[in-house]
């Protein structure tokens, strides 16, 4: 993609401020409680023709990763609500647990992030889920800790949002390469008139979060590329993990280059909390279930060639708590553009908030 210049770049970065607004933003949906490893989120957000709006996402409690189901209940539901009247309140209209999304003999651990998807004949849901049942590579079993399983990427399809029929489940993404072996928290994608499915990788040995792709075709789930995001250098060398693909509203500035996207990305210097030197600089660092938000651009076909905004900090931190700043998205709406991410509380926890742009705003920041 052509390098954008200093003055394109200062203003997706005031568009990028005002969006994600971490002193204005609203809490959308609380976490089950008001205290460290409860959160809801990972989800995205549609908008039918009648402008009935729906978000997703997991409620997440207490737990450990490491150590499977013996330090809590982890991810714990999958959620779908609905808003009608412009996002001004939300609905719970679905409730799924790890029983329900279950399926051919592997039973679901822990549910992470999701995605819907309205196409012609109703919708589609994409949710990653950790599945028992499955062994690590050969040679690699060790590193399997006992109570865990392999992260997969499922698909259920519905008639709408309200009617998913989970006797549709089917897993539509995985991995056996151990550089790659879990799959999970989808990212859907459209740029230059073609539809894309991103999606988080980890290694069997979980040292980093990476960030791959893959087109949505007629056959479904088609070439997965596990290195087209490389991780940065400085705040995100341990973490680099797509979160949400918006459009730049080709206004101002930009009216020249309709197939410029933002890409919004968590990051981290580390998997795990690192020790600070005394006379260090302090500040948020980002770890796995902390991260921090981050911002680039794409105008390559396949979202290829992604130009990092946010090189050496990260761009999104919260005010409050860890600092924590993640899984953020934005949607193009009849009502401008939407924001939601997970934020750090002071009490730790990670509620989903929202914050609003009208068109009339986003011009003006881009002119």
């Amino acid at each position: 993609m052509a390098s954008l210049t200093n003055e394109e770049t200062k203003r997706l970065r005031n568009l990028g401020k005002a969006l994600i607004d971490q002193e204005r933003a609203q809490m959308v949906v609380p976490a089950k409680e008001n205290s460290p490893g409860f959160w809801f989120g990972s989800g995205n957000l549609v908008e039918d023709k009648d402008g009935t709006l729906y978000i997703c996402g997991r409620y997440r409690n207490y737990g450990d990763s490491r150590t499977g189901l013996h330090a809590g209940e982890r991810g714990m539901e999958l959620a779908i609500f609905r808003s009608r009247n412009g996002g001004e309140s939300f609905d719970k209209i679905a409730s799924y647990s790890k029983a329900e999304l279950s399926h051919h003999g592997h039973d679901v651990v822990s549910i992470e992030g999701s995605a819907l998807r309205l196409v012609p004949d109703g919708v589609e849901f994409y949710v990653s889920t950790e599945k028992a049942g499955y062994s690590y590579p050969e040679g690699l079993e060790s590193f399997q800790k006992e109570g865990t399983g392999k992260w997969t990427i499922d698909l259920v399809r519905g008639s709408s949002p309200e009617r998913l029929d989970l006797t549709t489940i089917s897993t539509v993404l995985q991995s056996e390469d151990p550089r790659f072996l879990h799959v999970k928290d989808p990212v859907l994608a459209e740029h230059a008139g073609e539809s894309y499915l991103a999606f988080c990788t980890h290694p069997f040995n979980w040292a980093s979060s990476n960030s791959g792709i893959a087109r949505l075709g007629e056959e479904g789930v088609e070439s997965p590329d596990f290195t087209f995001f490389p991780r940065g250098f400085a705040w995100d060398v341990g973490i680099s993990r797509i979160t949400g693909v918006t459009a730049v509203p080709p206004v101002g500035s930009f009216a020249g280059r309709p197939n410029l996207s933002l890409v919004f990305y968590d990051g981290g210097e580390s998997m795990r909390d690192l020790d600070e030197h005394k006379k260090a600089v302090r500040r948020p660092r980002g770890y796995s279930c902390e991260e921090l938000g981050g911002y680039a651009v794409s105008e390559a076909a396949g979202l290829r060639d992604i130009e990092r905004i946010s090189t050496y900090l990260p761009e999104f931190v919260s005010p409050t708590g860890s600092g924590s700043s993640r899984y953020i998205q934005a949607f193009h709406t009849s009502q401008g553009l939407l924001a939601f991410w997970q934020q750090s509380q002071e009490d730790f926890s990670q509620p989903l908030v929202m914050h609003r742009l009208s068109m009339e705003q986003v011009e003006e920041i881009l002119s």
